[in-house]
This record gives C-alpha cells, sequence and structure tokens, in this order.
C-alpha cells in the first residue's frame, strides 16, 4: 500500500511545502507549527478536524523522525501536499534501515510510557506507510494520507 505524491488528484490545483529541519526536539515542534502555518495559508482553518489531524501527524512522525531516524549531523525534511480534498504528510529520515515495526503494539498498552504514536497516526490517517527515498538520497520517508 503506497500512496506517492503522483497519486494526489493530479488533475487538481495542488499546493506543496517542503522544508529540512534540524533533527532535535526543538526541530519536531516546529514541524508542528510550520504545518499549521501552512495548511491555515491554503485554506485549512486552524482548529477544524483535518488541520488538527495533521498537526498531529506531522508532530507524532516529527517526533520519530528525531527520536528513532536520527543520524547525527542530518536533518529530516517535512513535506506536505494538498489537492484540495486530501492533505499528504511525508516525514524523511536518514536511517533507511530503522523502520517502523510491521505490525503496531495492541491498544492494551496505552499505559506504557512511549510507543502510542503511529498508533495515533494509524487512527487518524486514511492510510500511512513507509517507503525508501529516492537514490541518491539516504534514509526512508513515512508519509499519512489524510
Amino acid at each position: 500500500m503506497t500512496t506517492e505524491i503522483s497519486d494526489i488528484a493530479p488533475e487538481a490545483e495542488s499546493y506543496e511545502f517542503r522544508q529540512r529541519l534540524s533533527a532535535t526536539p526543538g526541530g519536531a515542534r516546529l514541524a508542528r507549527r510550520l504545518a499549521g502555518v501552512q495548511l491555515a495559508a491554503w485554506g485549512i482553518p486552524y482548529g477544524c478536524a483535518l488541520a488538527e489531524d495533521a498537526e498531529l501527524v506531522v508532530g507524532e512522525l516529527a517526533a520519530n523522525a528525531v527520536l528513532h531516524g536520527l543520524v547525527p549531523g542530518r536533518d529530516f525534511e517535512l513535506g506536505l501536499r494538498y489537492d484540495g480534498r486530501r492533505v499528504l504528510v511525508e516525514v524523511s529520515d536518514a536511517r533507511g534501515e530503522k523502520t517502523p515495526p510491521e505490525g503496531l503494539a495492541p491498544a492494551g498498552r496505552w499505559s506504557a510510557e512511549g510507543g502510542r504514536g503511529l498508533q495515533l497516526v494509524e487512527a487518524v490517517a486514511r492510510e500511512w506507510g513507509v517507503r525508501p527515498r529516492p537514490p541518491g538520497h539516504p534514509g526512508k520517508t513515512v508519509w499519512a494520507c489524510l
């Protein structure tokens, strides 16, 4: 199940945003804030369900990129695309060998201290997945379509 950017309504006018950010907790927080600002600029108002879900997904994927995808001295990249109906969120990091687990932790583990980020992504996204980055760009991209 792989959704590529080109699969997001190519016939419609679409908007795209890309930004490299430091692979730090501050960079992850900034990614979430930038997503909200960019979506508002595209006409998706703060506080609506789509904006809130997209910000949640960006926050979780960016936090995972910082926590699990960190390669010292390498940034992570946030990508957003909106075609008037759907938002595609992409977060790329430099660790291609470290991918999300095949099966998510059972729901009964909500009391655990961590490990719920991808469960939240799965709960709000229509679909999500992971793919390698293009040749010449080390790492992986975790994406979610809302």
